[in-house]
């Protein structure tokens, strides 16, 4: 049944990533499309009385695509899909195939267009600031409505949805991909729980908090008083030689003597690849491990686990990261 809205000026009458349940006519004042960036919203177009929104999701119900804010004081006739989508039941076969065409035609143009606005997608949408504040979110959701569990913690994915707009207003498709992320890499599983929402399970809620607080402590050092940062090769390396230092007593002060050239004839047949010795001229470079040593048995670096482990496993994620989230 149609029914009356009021929209004040500023308020959103849906956002990008929200459920549709109906579309709507502008019968007084008038909203802008926008798209999120970053902290700021771009304006893609302005709807005036008399125009209609939110129809695209007549037929396949996907998530808004666009935030719709009212620009002064607004009032919409919403008319919601179940009752549109008897009314269509009643048109032809060959007239619904037709709708039904234009409306995939039209989102595949708006993807299209959406891939030249962002050539530089990646670095625009999930520069390191942000991914560390949508981490930051999800962590601080789980801490206060997670569900102890004992794989870890477990919340309703609505309530990590509602949180991230309607709290930090954040989009919630760019929470999707740090979730779809997390949940490659291992550390969160989700289990559809039959009402459009999924069970979303934290495994490793302790090792996020750590790695949100380092990454943000890193972010925000001064050049000069940061380690350099890891490309996917060196936390390689750095984790082939941990590997092999694990199997080594440590020392009074904390440090493994690694024989490089042992590392280099054995990494094949434990890493499953060859580490050579020059590979790992590049961290001692960037200060991640002290000079190598030489003496009657070979190349050797002395590595403390401790330090390194962390920064090895941290650099891990933020390369991970930067490899999935889209």
């Amino acid at each position: 049944m149609a029914e009356n809205k009021k929209i004040p000026k500023d308020y959103y009458l849906f956002r990008e990533g929200d459920a549709p349940d109906s579309m709507y006519i502008v019968k007084s004042g008038g909203f802008a499309i926008t798209k999120t960036k970053g902290s700021s919203e771009i304006v893609l177009a302005e709807i005036k009385a008399g125009a209609m929104v939110g129809e695209m999701a007549l037929f396949d119900l996907k998530p808004r695509s666009a935030n719709v804010k009212a620009l002064k004081d607004s009032e919409v006739i919403s008319l919601p899909y179940d009752n549109l989508l008897s009314q269509l039941e009643a048109l032809p076969v060959w007239v619904k195939a037709i709708l039904r065409n234009l409306n995939e035609n039209l989102r595949e143009a708006n993807k299209k267009i959406k891939i030249l606005e962002n050539t530089s997608a990646d670095e625009d949408r999930f520069p390191p600031h942000v991914v560390n504040k949508l981490l930051s979110i999800l962590n601080y959701v789980f801490l206060r409505f997670g569900k102890d569990d004992e794989k870890g913690k477990f919340l309703n994915s609505m309530t990590l949805r509602n949180q991230t707009i309607q709290v930090f207003q954040e989009p919630t498709n760019k929470m999707q991909s740090m979730v779809n992320s997390l949940t490659e890499m291992g550390y969160i599983t989700t289990q559809d729980v039959g009402d459009g929402t999924q069970r979303i399970l934290n495994h490793r809620p302790d090792d996020l908090f750590r790695f949100a607080e380092w990454y943000n402590e890193w972010l925000f050092k001064q050049e000069k008083d940061r380690l350099p940062s890891l490309k996917e090769e060196e936390v390689k390396t750095l984790k082939g030689l941990i590997h092999f230092a694990k199997k080594i007593e440590v020392d009074k002060k904390g440090f493994r003597k690694v024989n490089l050239n042992n590392v280099q004839n054995e990494s094949v047949k434990e890493l499953g690849g060859l580490l050579k010795i020059e590979d790992v001229n590049s961290l001692v470079e960037k200060k991640y491990l002290n000079d190598k040593v030489m003496d009657e048995s070979g190349v050797s670096v002395f590595i403390n686990l401790e330090e390194l482990e962390p920064q090895a496993n941290h650099w891990d994620i933020v390369n991970i990261f930067k490899r999935k989230l889209r």
